[in-house]
């Protein structure tokens, strides 16, 4: 076969997943392999295998790949591209705790490369319901699909989508059953937001120009807002939400990337082990969090009835499948100080929630005052706070506000915004979070995914946090109407040091 991608450094390669006939792979796992080839990403030698308990021939799982790509993808459906991929698609119906399945499954890949004489890389993706992971690893060891070609660069790898482990206990436990059939170099524990164009150029705004990082420390910042907002209920994810809340779905994976990101220290170079090591380093100095009474650094709640975008919607306790007395949180605060030279003393508010008044997520460094010297002794004059804003989703960018003179014969100041957009500069149609993430675990670049004690580290913090929850029942949770930007126990959290949330 004529070698017509790119992609030089791309090993031929068999992507399976399991959970294939899944939502995640319906609406970004396909699309986001349809989008790598379109943009001659993928290796010419590549097969794709959808493993799953359902019923499906391989006419069936291709045709319902086409019909998502039409539906899902940033680009329109071209026969011309897809039709190599679907040449090469296979799908198996098999149980993830039954052996034999995955004999079949070893069978079929020694199959394709005796057919083609080649030897493939192997990825394989879990998409699965957590209680399946360990079905899966398992299996992937006895069956030696997960040694396959072992000591070469062909070695096999695997991507486990989250929620990886639900305290810290668990997410040890995993992490001791997934290096009993894989080594570390093998694991790509993924979270999509590191995939994200505005996530991925942290390192860039940090590290690349010489305007912030002199100032990127606790002299001239005074505090740093995370927000991570949604206006969706839990729709169709209330069963796993009921169980999970918002510290579990968002806060300890999410937003902990962004943090890492936004406050650790330089790397010595760009290597996926050194970016790591920093990132872990940064968890690490997070001082414990204070849950007593007096200084609360933790605020939790419940949405009720409200209106979103004008529309009348349900309170989290009527929502269907939802517990009646469920004390699951939908929103949290939180502060968290850094113990170490570059944040002594400057809190980390972090927020997240479900139908709060629009969706966002951004990064907001909010800088100390300058003095006022110059002005203090005018009442006309009210100097603003300088904020950097760096913006995730939905319009992914970058904001500075600053202070400018109002034109006219008087000294008036107002603060102004000046704006990068990532679709006006560079245009709309960027690659989603999966493609990237794909792509680097084909070539074996690990920096946008979770090392193993990152992940541990992460969960020690907050595991404290579930337990005192868990014994404090419905005392200290609070409520929000949908539709606003949460509860009032947010804005004393961060009032308590004169400090307040970004108004949108």
């Amino acid at each position: 076969m004529i070698d017509t991608s790119k992609n030089r450094l791309a090993p031929p390669t068999i992507i399976v997943i399991f959970g294939a006939s899944g939502d995640l792979t319906a609406r970004k796992l396909i699309p986001a392999l349809f989008n790598l080839a379109q943009d001659s990403l993928l290796p010419s030698n590549f097969y794709l295998i959808g493993f799953g308990r359902t019923k499906l021939t391989s006419e069936e799982f291709a045709a319902s790949a086409r019909e998502n790509i039409s539906k899902y993808s940033r680009r329109p459906f071209n026969e011309e591209i897809w039709a190599p991929i679907e040449h090469h698609l296979y799908f198996q119906t098999g149980n993830y705790d039954d052996p034999k399945a995955f004999k079949i499954l070893k069978d079929h890949i020694l199959d394709i490369e005796k057919k083609i004489d080649c030897e493939l890389q192997i990825l394989f993706y879990i998409s699965t319901p957590p209680d399946l992971f360990k079905f899966i690893l398992e299996n992937l060891g006895s069956s030696g699909l997960a040694s396959h070609h072992k000591g070469t660069s062909l070695i096999s790898k695997i991507i486990i989508e989250k929620p990886f482990g639900h305290d810290f206990n668990s997410a040890k436990e995993l992490n001791c059953i997934i290096r009993k059939e894989f080594s570390e170099d093998q694991i790509y524990r993924i979270d999509h937001y590191l995939g994200k164009e505005t996530v991925q150029n942290l390192l860039v705004q940090r590290f690349a120009n010489s305007i912030f990082e002199p100032i990127w420390n606790f002299k001239y910042v005074e505090y740093v807002e995370i927000t991570v907002a949604e206006d969706i209920g839990v729709e169709a994810r209330s069963g796993y939400y009921d169980q999970s809340g918002a510290l579990r779905d968002m806060i300890q994976n999410h937003t902990m990337q962004l943090l890492s990101l936004v406050a650790m220290e330089p790397p010595i170079s760009t290597k996926p082990e050194d970016i790591r090591d920093e990132k872990v380093k940064l968890l690490k100095a997070i001082q414990p969090i204070n849950l007593q009474l007096h200084r609360n650094d933790v605020v939790r709640a419940q949405y009720t009835q409200g209106l979103i975008h004008g529309h009348k919607v349900k309170g989290y306790l009527e929502e269907k499948d939802i517990k009646p007395h469920s004390t699951t949180e939908t929103y949290i605060a939180l502060r968290l100080n850094i113990n170490n030279w570059r944040w002594n003393g400057v809190p980390f508010y972090i927020r997240s929630g479900k139908r709060m008044t629009r969706r966002i997520s951004e990064i907001a460094i909010h800088f100390r005052y300058p003095p006022a010297y110059l002005f203090k002794e005018s009442n006309k004059v009210e100097l603003s706070q300088n904020v950097f804003v760096i913006q995730i989703q939905p319009d992914e960018g970058t904001t500075l506000l600053f202070n400018s003179k109002i034109p006219g014969l008087e000294t008036r100041i107002e603060p102004v915004e000046m704006h990068f957009q990532y679709a006006t500069t560079f245009g709309s149609n960027t690659p989603e979070a999966y493609e990237r993430l794909i792509l680097d675990a084909i070539l074996g670049d690990s920096t946008l995914f979770i090392r193993g004690d990152e992940t541990e580290t992460s969960w020690k913090l907050y595991t404290p946090i579930l337990e005192f929850w868990e014994n404090s029942g419905s005392k200290g949770l609070e409520t929000y109407s949908a539709g606003s930007w949460g509860p009032i126990a947010a804005d004393l959290l961060l009032a308590q040091s004169k400090h307040s949330w970004r108004i949108y």
